[in-house]
């Protein structure tokens, strides 16, 4: 093993030779109180990073086992660390060594969402990082010395910054882990309460834009409504007293910009732990929860809509339903059924981006119009809950139809919620669920994935199995594109780059014709819990970042070649 000065004398020898005589520095150095692994050398300046790591014993790192000992206080310090490892990479980081990415230091950097991710990891042992290296060049020349400045000095004094306990502080790690740890303990608290959802008073809902998650400067904190209010004891803050929303169907309603999609967008991320400072820190949802909207165009394969939608024109069979090109209605129906496939418990519904014809019919539609092969959403719902214990919560704010089939009625009135069950009650009346709907225990059978539709060789004469991420939310398997944009609480691209892998992995393992697509799944999972991302990976890799089961599927299921048969229920 070589030391840290040797590396030093290597990249100066390196100077101005052609760019590809970098990958004479691959391998492991020792420095004063860490190890870096040169683990990938890029070919080219404008290539991806090199991908380098440093593992620091926990005899100099110093972390408390308190820090770390817990799943929870595990993933928040870790997603602590690479914070402050990102935030002293950019004093460091300095494009103007060269050309391309040259200079370049960079961590995946966690977004306000405590995510498990591939870049950090701190054990008993030992405080392992794995970040992104742009190697310096003139052109495609090596710049040895500037080289050398980056790794033997900067790389050194960013671990000294960020990863060291002694340079960080306790209180903030304290708030880091503590938060996480109650909101995880608020979250398998929620079941045995009766309840799907739990918004603690003081939380901050509203974001500064679409495209910024921060906390909305001056917003009016949340307040629960006091028939709703309950109070929950977490190991750290003690008694928190919020918002609980019970299990059953419950509507969202009010005026336009009233605060109705904002409180459901709060309770989409409350699947994942926050920051601390983020505003959301204790709003938690069940963590099984799925975003569901109408997705036209989207491609299904051999899912059972016939609760839904049946009779249709020219006797197309909806128990088998396929499509390249669904409309909202039938794409909406797909969604919902491929949730439960993967033991959704609670769906979440905005109708501004559901299918109008698919979420209701009114009693004067249905007396003009009586050949309808839809069974609307409001003629479900009830009995996805009394039959299968599936909660919904919906955001109302053109129809009160819904008032029938609800247990739970809040109006956001200016960002402030109010129970309004009793009021909505009287009102409704105005609409009866039809008696002639039958009713349907919505189960179906097992669909089992046809291993040769999905077929991720890139078709090139090496014929190379791959699975390319081709934007935030799109993949390409082999010449083939998954679109990935309407998967709600698919938050990161690290989540996108984890999916990747996670398909092929899939692919190639437990894809054989027999097991069922929530069975492969399930398996999957259960083996990353074991043994963490780096399951995926034949190398280590520092930029995935953990996903849901139904995430996977839900990619999965947007393969368009994707054929199915069905197994026995």
């Amino acid at each position: 093993m070589k030391t840290h000065t040797q590396l030093c004398h290597i990249l100066h020898a390196l100077d101005g030779q052609s760019y590809k005589a970098y990958k004479r520095i691959t391998g492991t150095y020792t420095f004063q109180n860490f190890t870096l692994h040169i683990d990938h050398v890029q070919a080219d300046p404008f290539a991806a990073p090199s991908r380098l790591r440093v593992q620091i014993p926990q005899s100099i790192a110093a972390y408390p086992p308190e820090t770390h000992a817990h799943p929870s206080r595990n993933n928040a310090l870790r997603t602590y660390l690479a914070r402050q490892f990102s935030t002293a990479a950019r004093t460091r980081s300095r494009r103007n060594r060269g050309s391309g990415k040259s200079g370049l230091i960079e961590i995946d950097t966690p977004c306000q969402q405590i995510l498990e991710r591939t870049c950090l990891f701190v054990d008993d042992d030992q405080v392992e990082a794995r970040f992104a290296v742009g190697l310096p060049a003139d052109g495609r020349r090596v710049r040895g010395l500037d080289a050398a400045t980056m790794l033997c000095d900067d790389v050194p004094a960013i671990i000294e910054a960020a990863l060291m306990y002694a340079s960080n502080d306790p209180e903030e790690i304290r708030c880091y882990t503590a938060s996480c740890e109650d909101a995880d303990h608020l979250r398998a608290w929620l079941p045995a309460q009766h309840l799907v959802a739990f918004v603690a008073n003081g939380s901050i809902l509203p974001r500064r834009s679409g495209v910024d998650d921060r906390p909305l400067e001056n917003a009016m904190p949340f307040q629960a409504p006091p028939e709703l209010e309950v109070t929950a004891t977490v190991p750290n803050a003690g008694p928190i007293t919020g918002m609980g929303i019970p299990a059953g169907v419950t509507l969202i309603v009010g005026g336009g910009f009233h605060g109705k999609s904002t409180l459901l967008k709060a309770l989409e991320r409350g699947v994942y732990n926050h920051i601390p400072g983020d505003g959301r820190e204790l709003v938690v949802t069940d963590a099984s929860a799925v975003k569901i909207r109408a997705e036209d165009g989207r491609s299904v394969a051999g899912v059972d809509i016939s609760s839904f939608i049946s009779d249709l024109p020219c006797g197309r069979d909806t128990v088998d339903f396929y499509t390249e090109n669904a409309s909202g209605s039938t794409s909406q129906a797909a969604n919902i059924v491929e949730a439960l496939e993967l033991s959704a418990r609670l769906l979440l519904v905005d109708e501004d981006t559901a299918a109008t014809n698919f979420m209701i019919r009114d009693i004067r539609m249905r007396q003009l119009i009586q050949a309808e092969p839809i069974t609307p959403f409001i003629d479900r719902v009830r009995p996805l809950f009394a039959d299968c214990g599936i909660s919904t919560i919906l955001v109302m704010g053109g129809t009160g139809d819904y008032f029938a089939v609800a247990d739970t009625v809040i109006a956001m009135e200016n960002y402030h919620p109010r129970q309004v069950t009793r009021e909505a009650r009287a009102l409704a009346h105005t609409y009866s669920p039809p008696a002639e709907v039958e009713p349907n225990t919505f189960e179906t059978a097992p669909r089992i994935p046809d291993p040769d539709t999905f077929n991720p060789s890139d078709h090139t004469r090496h014929r190379r199995d791959r699975i390319r991420v081709t934007g935030p939310k799109s993949l390409l398997v082999g010449r083939d594109p998954i679109d990935l944009s309407a998967i709600a609480q698919l938050i990161d691209p690290s989540q996108t780059r984890a999916l990747a892998a996670a398909l092929l992995h899939l692919r190639r393992t437990l894809m054989d014709g027999h097991r069922s697509l929530a069975e492969s799944v399930t398996q999957l999972m259960q083996e990353i819990e074991r043994n963490g991302l780096d399951t995926l990976t034949d190398h280590p890799c520092g930029d995935l970042a953990s996903f849901r089961p139904q995430d996977l599927a839900a990619a999965l299921n947007r393969h368009r070649p994707l054929h199915v048969t069905h197994g026995s229920q």
